[in-house]
């Protein structure tokens, strides 16, 4: 499979300014790991102030997702998601462009023997959700294991090709374009393994209404499918941000018997799983996607 990154990095006038904020990030990486994380930590609290939609989001997510919470608890939580917000994008960028020096002694990767099996046995997905902490995660696996992530095109072209070479670049391996079912199910049937996260969609294409937090969300069905065609395992794995700005990737075992007879049920599965998790970090996961946007037949809006 040809790497995407291969394509050469714009170099039109118009993208001056898309290298300048470039070369300052590199520079600016390489300061002390505990003020990249004061730093981050202020964007996301000045974020909060500013975006009065994406706070409408976020709270609005929480109160329905942690309904016996109390208010003041919420409010705690939606202002600690801000902040974990502003650190996961400097984590981003150390995860891309960091160096293992930088990051390693920071992280750990427990549970790693579960998808060793699984690999003895063919391709793997690897499942996860969308966490503030993704992109660092990915790091981590890639640092003890090689995988492909699921592309997505950037609309800006510059910040699509150097990002998606950083990824290539640590993941040891070409990417796998989100559209392209084929080099998909061909990279899993080869023995690969793909980072894949099923938790956002607006689309009813391939969805279905099932529980998550208690709430009928639209949630794709896809997984079933393609462990089916992949003759893949599903191996589930979470990140968690831990005190003194350290992480920790945890590998669950296979799913059994996955995929069963019924998908819908299979989504399920997946989404209780996904919820477990986010209850260990629930500030952690990104609740600035409108996840209920998409209501069932005769359901109030939400948003």
């Amino acid at each position: 499979m040809k790497r995407l990154a291969e394509r050469p990095a714009p170099t039109h006038l118009r993208h001056w300014g898309d290298w300048l904020i470039y070369g300052l990030l590199r520079l600016f990486l390489l300061l002390p790991y505990p003020v990249l994380m004061w730093f981050g930590t202020g964007m996301g609290r000045v974020f909060r102030w500013l975006s009065a939609s994406r706070r409408h989001v976020v709270e609005t997510n929480l109160r329905m997702c942690f309904p016996e919470q109390g208010a003041r608890a919420r409010a705690e939580m939606a202002k600690a998601h801000f902040e974990a917000m502003g650190r996961g994008l400097i984590e981003a960028s150390l995860a891309w462009w960091g160096t293992d020096r930088k990051l390693a002694a920071r992280g750990e990767v427990v549970g790693l023997e579960h998808l060793d099996r699984a690999l003895e046995q063919g391709g793997v997905i690897l499942l996860t959700g969308h966490f503030t902490t993704l992109e660092l995660a990915a790091r981590y696996v890639a640092m003890q294991r090689p995988f492909h992530a699921m592309y997505r095109p950037l609309d800006n072209l510059f910040w699509d090709v150097v990002t998606t070479r950083a990824r290539e670049a640590q993941s040891c391996r070409p990417s796998v374009p989100r559209r392209d079912l084929r080099a998909l199910i061909k990279t899993l049937r080869q023995g690969g393994a793909v980072w894949y996260g099923p938790d956002q969609t607006l689309s009813h294409r391939n969805s279905a209404f099932v529980p998550f937090f208690g709430v009928q969300t639209l949630t794709l069905t896809a997984t079933s499918r393609l462990a089916a065609m992949g003759r893949a395992q599903v191996v589930p794995f979470y990140p968690v941000r831990l005190p003194g700005d350290r992480y920790r990737v945890i590998f669950e075992p296979p799913l059994a018997d996955f995929p069963g007879e019924d998908p819908l049920a299979d989504t399920r599965r997946i989404t209780a799983s996904l919820e477990a998790a986010i209850r260990r970090c629930p500030e952690q996961y990104f609740w600035m996607h409108r996840r209920f946007k998409k209501r069932p037949e005769g359901a109030a809006p939400i948003y």
